[in-house]
């Protein structure tokens, strides 16, 4: 049973309401490419990444929530002003962060179980 509390959001209104949302609790994010009718991310990297993160998520802390948001379409990603870029200053997806603190993972790094641990369990 996971001690976690799991939220899907795509855009960044909606990353930001869930944030807001909870306020107060240690919450983890990933950021990916949206994907088509058979469920599949434009990023495959995001691919490649989501399998291995959420094989690492019983290391998510007690209590914890995981904001797994969907950035857009392609298109969308690729403009350098989109908020995501803008404000949350992510460089790539996939992204795995923790909320409020400078530490992430990105792209490639999001491949590394060992890393991807270290993320969720750092206290």
């Amino acid at each position: 049973m996971a001690s976690h509390t799991e939220v899907k959001v795509h855009g960044y209104e909606e990353y930001c309401r869930e944030v807001e949302t909870y306020r107060g609790r240690t919450v983890f994010a990933l950021f990916c490419g949206d994907k088509n009718e058979e469920g599949v991310s434009w990023c495959p990297d995001c691919v490649k990444a989501e399998p291995v993160i959420r094989g690492e998520m019983k290391h998510l802390p007690e209590g914890s929530v995981f904001i797994y948001c969907l950035v857009g379409e392609r298109q969308y990603w690729k403009d350098p002003n989109n908020d995501f870029k803008k404000i949350l200053k992510l460089t790539g997806v996939p992204s795995l962060l923790k909320v409020g603190t400078a530490q992430k993972l990105t792209e490639e790094e999001c491949f590394k179980p060992d890393l991807i641990q270290m993320l969720f369990s750092d206290e």
